[in-house]
């Protein structure tokens, strides 16, 4: 029996999920959501918050001084083994949730899984709606490529004469004379 034993085994070993929990951490602080099982979420959630109180006391820390916690980026990156998911983490995401006293992800059920039945859900951190962003570069984005497909209007005043002057159409294999060519013919003639 595993009386006040916290933590889910996942079906591995201890160093297997170690690193599981360690990838799917460091994924969630890099794209702020992540989409896999339930248990892996909620276990990933405990895992990820432990490390977002650290980085957030490291930061608060550094507020009053010029120095940077050093070993507090090391302890980070002992655990996330990720660079980039440290410099994300200790830049971007511990100062903006400073105010927050905990709680800083969310599990969202999305029901089961196709191809085995398993429950799915999607973890992510709470202050960054990454899909209302997202939504909104891509309006932007379409309404920017819209303007550039419209074909600008030619006005009365930049047409030329040349320009009023309609092309016959012809035939394939038939060559007809330019509209220059019988415009230059006939004022030759008069």
């Amino acid at each position: 029996m595993r009386h006040l034993k916290s933590g889910r085994k996942l079906k591995r070993t201890a160093s297997h999920r170690k690193a599981t929990l360690a990838a799917l951490g460091t994924s969630l602080i890099v794209y702020k959501r992540i989409k896999t099982t339930l248990a892996k979420a909620k276990e990933t959630r405990m895992y990820v918050e432990k490390i977002i109180t650290r980085a957030k006391n490291a930061v608060a820390q550094e507020a009053g001084t010029d120095k940077k916690n050093i070993a507090a980026r090391r302890e980070v990156f002992s655990i996330l083994r990720s660079k980039a998911a440290v410099a994300e983490l200790f830049k971007e995401i511990a100062p903006k949730v400073a105010s927050r006293a905990g709680g800083y992800t969310r599990v969202v059920k999305l029901g089961r899984r196709l191809g085995d039945g398993a429950e799915v859900a999607m973890l992510e951190l709470v202050d960054f709606n990454v899909g209302q962003d997202k939504n909104a570069a891509k309006a932007a984005k379409k309404s920017v490529a819209r303007k550039k497909q419209m074909p600008k209007k030619k006005t009365a005043k930049n047409t030329t004469a040349e320009e009023n002057v309609r092309q016959p159409e012809s035939a394939p294999g038939i060559s007809t004379p330019d509209a220059g060519a019988v415009n230059a013919e006939t004022t030759k003639d008069s």
